[in-house]
């Protein structure tokens, strides 16, 4: 992976590690859910982009995927009402996309 990949990456996930503070620093304030909500889809769209760059031929590898899941599992918690997904609920999942 050259140089450039690598600050790309890491630049993305500064991003994403900032506009997550910003949006726990909205809910502490208690501040409206429309700012909220406008970081939260910047969140959305920064962690896309981080996850095509992370599943892109140049980089993917084992390790780049072992990254995705840290990050998702970093910035998108399982709630534990959510935490048994059986192989039916992928399928409903997936026809909900």
């Amino acid at each position: 992976m050259k140089k450039v990949e690598i600050y790309k990456l890491m630049d993305l996930i500064e991003d994403v590690k900032k506009l997550d503070e910003l949006i726990s620093l909205h809910y502490q304030l208690g501040n409206s859910d429309f700012m909220i909500s406008q970081y939260e889809a910047k969140k959305n769209k920064l962690m896309g982009l981080l996850i095509d760059e992370l599943a892109s031929p140049p980089v993917q590898s084992t390790q780049s995927y072992l990254l995705i899941k840290m990050l998702l599992n970093k910035y998108y918690p399982v709630k534990p009402e959510d935490q048994l997904i059986v192989d039916s609920d992928i399928s409903k999942l997936a026809a909900a996309i």
